[in-house]
């Protein structure tokens, strides 16, 4: 487990450094190399941003992604918006 703390360190240091991705709510666990990336961001680009940025890290065999979406308010459109015709 003490090998996996520089490369866990260093994810933590990207995703942070990256300015297209919020890393407050985002979570990393790595074991054996395996790296688990879990929280949540507030758009898609940012969910796929952030594994690339992992990839690149020193130490990484494999990444799983458990990141949710979760858009803002103003940006979700209702229901009966959607079903209504043009």
């Amino acid at each position: 487990m003490i090998d996996d703390m520089r490369p866990r360190q260093d994810i933590l240091n990207e995703l942070e450094y990256k300015p297209t991705i919020d890393a407050a709510n985002i979570g990393v666990i790595i074991e054996d190399g395996i790296v688990t990336l879990m929280g949540h961001v507030l758009s898609y680009a940012e969910k796929h941003a952030a594994e690339p940025v992992v990839q690149r890290i020193k130490g990484v065999r494999a990444i799983a992604e458990d990141i949710e979406v979760r858009l803002p308010e103003h940006r979700k459109t209702a229901d009966d918006e959607i079903a209504s015709p043009s």
